[in-house]
């Protein structure tokens, strides 16, 4: 599964030892590209951390899979990171708002205007 949005909030890198040795988490909140907006807190585990380095401000694009478990009788729900493609600055278009084209559509080479009506 993917989810697509920009990293508005970056946490505290959390480790710590269990039964089978160190480990290491850092979760990053994303928001959505949507009109209603969501916010979803990532996690990355591991080497991963340094091997994505994403920061606040970056778009991108991360492979996740959902994950819940129960604790004392309570449900607890992780989207946990396993890829990150970063969307580079000079790729990023966005569309034109919403019913209206955009300007170079109707266009031919000559700039004259090409609808049939």
């Amino acid at each position: 599964m993917e989810i697509k949005g920009k990293i508005v909030g970056v946490m505290d890198e959390i480790s710590g030892n269990g039964k089978n040795g160190a480990w290491r988490k850092k979760d990053y909140i994303l928001e959505t590209i949507s009109q209603y907006p969501k916010k979803v807190c990532l996690t990355v585990w591991g080497d991963k951390i340094d091997q994505f380095g994403m920061q606040e401000g970056d778009q991108v694009t991360a492979g996740i899979e959902i994950e819940s478990r129960e604790f004392n009788n309570k449900w607890y729900t992780d989207v946990r990171v396993w890829k990150v493609d970063k969307e580079t600055a000079g790729a990023q278009t966005s569309p034109p708002p919403s019913g209206q084209p955009d300007v170079n559509t109707f266009n031919d080479e000559s700039g004259e205007d090409t609808l049939p009506f």
